[in-house]
């Protein structure tokens, strides 16, 4: 019986504790769960309306501004190179000295031509006043007096050609001088000194590139231009009056110099699907070499009224939709599904689903959820 005792002894025993683990769990909540339900500190952007460009970044293609394939007009033996490959030259410096010497002769022979052709006139007039001064007292025959003056109009004639033949022997005269047509950066020469180049040959003696500026040809796909077409219809968007254009060096690195869209094709390539552009662009120092690969950034629209969201207050559901948290008047949570365009810069524009003056939350995302009550603060003010 001792044992039986002894195990009643500790089940009374027992009663006190089990009294005091329920009375603990009736108690009410600590003062740490309750705070948990407090409002929770978030960062916000208000939103406002602003006139944003649309950019495109296109790839494309420097060339230079004129170009000029150096050709003979004259066949000769090249007697000089007069200028340093790869050096700037201007428009007239000479570049080559043929051999002129049959040239400068046939200018000279023209020449004499015409001293003969002026002393024939001189001969012919006097005759013809001769003829007039006879011609009045009857002292020559009407044949004999129309001979006279036909003849003084042929040695016109005839000075005028000689005139015309010096020219042209001058001309080919001065064509033995090859002269820079254009002002820019010389090439690699063709021909050196000692070599025949002829008139019709298809080589050129040399290239000139001016390079200041220089086109930056891009290409843009016929489908973007389409739906910028479409969107320029609508009231809110309005094609760029000067459009800039900011140009990306094949590493990424900016260039320092902003050009401009010149000109755009009317046609669409057949082969690409795509639709040519040219930018002009300042390049002082000869950075862009004729060939070089870039990026262009072109801003061919304005958004007049754009919404832009920063790219981290926005964020994707399950079905892919884009969503927003929103503070609302009662600075709770609620969650908007928008209708995002393209991203400019760090930020979305938003094409619906959002107004100016709409709070959109950008830091503290995870710790809230929809119907949350917040405390919030304006993103980058110092106060968080």
């Amino acid at each position: 019986m001792p044992f039986g005792i002894t195990a009643r002894a500790r089940r009374w025993a027992a009663l006190p504790l089990v009294a005091v683990v329920l009375a603990a769990c009736s108690e009410p909540p600590a003062a740490g769960a309750a705070a948990t339900a407090a409002p929770v500190p978030v960062s916000v952007v208000t939103l406002r309306t602003a006139p944003v460009a649309l950019e495109r970044e296109l790839p494309g293609r420097t060339r230079a501004y004129l170009i000029a394939e150096v050709r003979p007009q004259v066949t000769g033996i090249v007697l000089e190179r007069l200028f340093e490959e790869g050096a700037e030259v201007q428009a007239g410096d000479p570049l080559y000295q043929l051999d002129d010497a049959t040239y400068r002769a046939a200018a000279n022979s023209a020449r004499a031509s015409i001293e003969r052709a002026e002393a024939a006139l001189d001969l012919a007039r006097r005759n013809a006043r001769r003829a007039v001064e006879l011609q009045d007292v009857r002292a020559i025959s009407e044949q004999e007096y129309q001979s006279l003056l036909s003849a003084r109009e042929q040695a016109e004639a005839d000075l005028a050609v000689a005139k015309a033949q010096h020219e042209t022997a001058s001309v080919r005269l001065n064509y033995a001088l090859i002269k820079a047509p254009i002002s820019g950066r010389t090439g690699r020469s063709s021909v050196t000194q000692g070599a025949l180049v002829n008139a019709d040959q298809a080589t050129a003696l040399t290239t000139i590139q001016r390079l200041d500026p220089v086109y930056v040809d891009v290409t843009q796909s016929a489908s973007e231009l389409l739906s910028l077409r479409r969107a320029l219809s609508a009231s809110a968007i309005r094609e760029a009056e000067k459009i800039p254009v900011r140009i990306l060096l094949d590493d990424g690195t900016p260039y320092p110099m902003e050009g401009e869209l010149k000109f755009s094709d009317v046609a669409v390539d057949p082969m690409t699907g795509s639709v040519a552009m040219r930018v002009v662009v300042p390049n002082p120092d000869h950075l862009l070499l004729p060939g070089m690969y870039v990026r262009a950034v072109v801003s061919n629209a304005v958004v007049e009224n754009a919404l832009l969201v920063p790219q981290r207050g926005i964020m994707r559901d399950a079905k892919g939709q884009a969503t927003a948290m929103v503070i609302t008047a009662d600075e709770t949570i609620e969650v908007r599904a928008v209708d995002v365009d393209s991203t400019i810069g760090d930020a979305w524009l938003v094409r619906d689903g959002l107004s100016a003056g709409d709070r959109v939350v950008v830091e503290g995302l995870q710790k809230v959820a929809p119907g949350a009550t917040v405390v919030a603060t304006e993103f980058g003010s110092g106060d968080e």
